[in-house]
């Protein structure tokens, strides 16, 4: 049997006495340690909370610690102070950024608007702070289907900046007049229809966990509807939901098509399930660079601080609100 696909592993030296350090130093700065699900298996085992973006940046709004330490990129970094302004908010590492979040800029998405002055923007939490002030709902891989279902049916929608997801929206929903922005997650835009089909050839009896922004997710939904896959067995999920579905599943084997560090917590909540990546080479290099040094000076120096302008905070802030009255937003990216 091949041995299932590992993440990256941590330094020798990260053990119990760097996790005791760690957890110490965030107590003495009244910080709470957040950790997205793609981090660094010891980066997310150290941390008071491990989850996918909103999760983690509405927690750090409910926390009463003084300090956020957000092991993730930038945007999410940046969600979080949104929703907490008068918390101090650290990154590890300032210069992990995100292909998707950077695939429209705020000058494209006024332009944009520009062009179609009556539209609605909607708007993936996977976008900076500028793009969530310009924005009316904002929405997650999860509520993506019901924040565009809650426009008038004659209205147009803008769906930034995921051009995958979008197209998952639009199938579902059937809507002519919602224009999906040509953006992608590099990582997830690399797992490709052919290679989750001979995976699914490969493990006719394994269920498949497919996020909403893979390349892929079409390719799922067409295996199911010609019966190559039975359909019951092909789940379009986003990182919470999939974590939701390996607590309840029985199965013995999950293809996940997602970045690859989500296996570390699919194994901790279903130890039982042979989890195995779609493409075992779908890491992200920005995820991955919060080390446990880089977490460590945080700690110790209080680097790097996350600053929102507080107009832009306001403005993004609204339209995460709006998509909180639709719905609750449940599992996030």
């Amino acid at each position: 049997m091949t041995a299932s696909p590992t993440v990256a592993e941590a330094p020798p030296w990260v053990d119990a006495d760097w996790a005791d350090e760690v957890r110490e130093l965030a107590r003495r700065r009244d910080a709470v340690l957040l950790a997205h699900n793609y981090q660094l298996p010891a980066i997310q085992d150290v941390a008071h909370h491990t989850g996918d973006s909103l999760a983690l940046s509405r927690i750090a709004a409910e926390s009463d610690a003084a300090t956020i330490v957000f092991c993730g990129v930038h945007f999410m970094a940046e969600t979080a102070k949104i929703l907490a302004p008068e918390k101090t908010v650290l990154i590890p590492d300032a210069n992990a950024g995100c292909s998707l979040a950077d695939s429209i800029t705020v000058d494209q998405l006024r332009a944009w608007k520009a062009d179609h002055p009556d539209a609605v923007v909607v708007s993936y939490v996977n976008t900076t702070a500028a793009v969530k002030a310009e924005t009316d709902i904002c929405c997650t891989s999860s509520n993506a289907v019901e924040v565009v279902a809650s426009i008038p049916a004659d209205r147009e929608v803008l769906f930034l900046p995921d051009q995958f997801l979008g197209a998952h929206v639009r199938r579902v929903l059937g809507r002519e007049n919602m224009h999906v922005w040509a953006g992608e997650c590099h990582v997830h835009a690399g797992i490709n229809g052919a290679t989750l089909t001979a995976q699914a050839q490969a493990n006719p009896d394994a269920e498949l966990y497919v996020h909403p922004e893979c390349g892929c997710a079409t390719s799922a939904l067409y295996l199911a509807g010609a019966g190559a896959v039975p359909a019951d067995r092909v789940k379009i999920l986003s990182t919470g939901g999939m974590l939701d579905a390996a607590r309840a599943s029985s199965t013995s084997r999950v293809l996940v098509a997602t970045e690859v560090g989500m296996l570390h917590q699919l194994r901790k909540a279903a130890p039982e399930v042979d989890f195995r990546a779609v493409n075992d080479r779908a890491s992200c290099t920005y995820m991955k660079m919060i080390t446990p040094e880089k977490l460590l000076r945080s700690l110790r120096e209080g680097t790097d601080e996350v600053h929102v302008d507080p107009e832009l905070a306001a403005r993004g802030r609204a339209a995460v609100q709006r998509m909180i009255e639709i719905g609750q937003p449940g599992g996030g990216e």
